[in-house]
């Protein structure tokens, strides 16, 4: 993500106006700055961008496409300051103020993110790169303007407090937008550019997102692309506070929060999986010998946990209290290949160990215990060009992954060997 930088956020405002109303003169009286002031704002931001943001010409001020790129994410980010300002001020039972958003200073802003992600002030002005005192005296000012106590003290611990809670994610997401279109002007300037955020799960590591990573890396070699792992509760928290772009895994059949969305891209068939040699692999048994070995499968509450639990009940037997549970898809290999234990698995999520022959399938889960696999965003995500490609790219592989052979190495829709 490139630095944002300490953008003035009356002056963006004062952007979308300009940009709207075609001049300065024009401009000037509604967002009270004299002429030569918002000239000056402007020639600011210009610089703080490193883009020229107007052809200026003698009929008026022609935006630019960089402007034409920015303004629509500073209107979404002031947007969604004015939002949470709102619903600050409206938890103290206090009205709202039209344009208080834009005497925030986005200093303040990430100030308060910095406090509430650290615990403190000492840690925040650490990362922060500024010294305690600022990041103190930031949100103290940043409270006293929207007169709402934004943090408390619990022991050594520095909190946001409920109100701080409901402003901060309206907060990170404009800071989001942000940075956003910083990046998009920066792909301007160097054709291609500009950052991707993934949150992954378990499914979709092994084969199909580093397929999909490699072959947008060559096509896209200047965008930098971080890739976060970690359980769905906390990159799904990620993704809507604006951290994360995209979310790719197993579908959720109920989406616990409504400001999100899905897109299915494909089916994964879960199999019973365990070591080579293990003395259920290569024979014809009955369901019931499942029952026999150790089990080591997903906490209550993860997709593969219910679809475990379901195939016990289809076969008509309670599911035998799993002896380890454990949601590392790592850590499951490990066990299974020192003992006779049982799991279910992605056929992804074995290939290479079944290639070298250690682990193998010894049957299908069953139809009815497919997963959908595919991509989840914010519903009011904007996603930049790259982002653009690289869903456009994802579902390319995805569909191409339908056709896959037996020697592909995308094994998913054919027969168990």
């Amino acid at each position: 993500m490139e630095q944002l930088p300490d953008l003035n956020l009356r002056h963006l405002h004062a952007l979308t106006v300009v940009v709207a109303s075609g001049g300065i003169s024009a401009t000037a009286p509604q967002v009270n700055l004299s002429q030569p002031a918002l000239t000056q704002a402007i020639a600011k931001l210009e610089r703080q961008l490193h883009s020229t943001l107007f052809d200026r010409q003698p009929g008026g001020m022609a935006p630019t496409e960089a402007a034409q790129l920015l303004v629509p994410r500073i209107e979404r980010a002031l947007a969604y300051i004015a939002h949470g300002v709102r619903l600050a001020r409206r938890s103290q039972r206090l009205p709202a103020l039209a344009g208080l958003e834009r005497r925030v200073a986005l200093g303040q802003l990430r100030a308060l993110t910095a406090v509430d992600q650290a615990g403190n002030y000492s840690l925040a002005a650490a990362r922060s790169g500024i010294s305690q005192p600022a990041v103190y005296r930031a949100v103290h000012d940043l409270s006293e303007l929207i007169e709402v106590p934004l943090t408390m003290r619990r022991g050594k611990t520095v909190q946001s407090t409920p109100a701080a809670t409901r402003m901060l994610r309206l907060v990170r997401l404009a800071l989001a937008e942000l940075s956003a279109g910083v990046d998009e002007l920066a792909s301007l300037r160097s054709e291609r550019g500009g950052r991707i955020a993934l949150g992954v799960m378990p499914l979709a590591r092994a084969i199909l997102l580093p397929q999909v990573l490699a072959r947008f890396s060559r096509a896209y070699p200047n965008t930098r692309i971080n890739v976060v792992e970690g359980p769905y509760a906390e990159v799904l928290n990620d993704l809507r506070e604006g951290n994360l772009d995209l979310l790719v895994g197993a579908m959720r059949d109920r989406l616990p929060v409504r400001d999100v969305v899905q897109e299915g891209l494909f089916d994964d068939d879960p199999v019973i999986v365990a070591r080579a040699g293990h003395p259920l692999a290569g024979t014809h048994f009955a369901f019931e010998r499942l029952l026999d070995y150790p089990w080591v499968i997903a906490a209550t509450g993860a997709p593969v946990r219910a679809r475990w639990e379901r195939m016990f009940l289809d076969q008509g037997h309670a599911p035998p209290p799993p002896r380890i549970e454990c949601g590392s898809v790592l850590v499951t290999r490990g066990l299974l290949l020192e003992d006779d234990w049982l799991t279910l698995m992605s056929r992804d999520q074995f290939l290479i160990e079944r290639r070298a022959g250690l682990m193998t399938e010894l049957a299908s889960a069953g139809e009815g215990l497919r997963r959908r696999i595919g991509l989840t965003t914010r519903a009011d995500w904007h996603p930049t060009r790259q982002q653009s490609a690289f869903v456009e790219m994802f579902r390319a592989v995805c569909a191409e992954r339908g056709g896959a052979g037996d020697d592909d190495p995308w094994p998913f829709r054919h027969a168990a060997r």
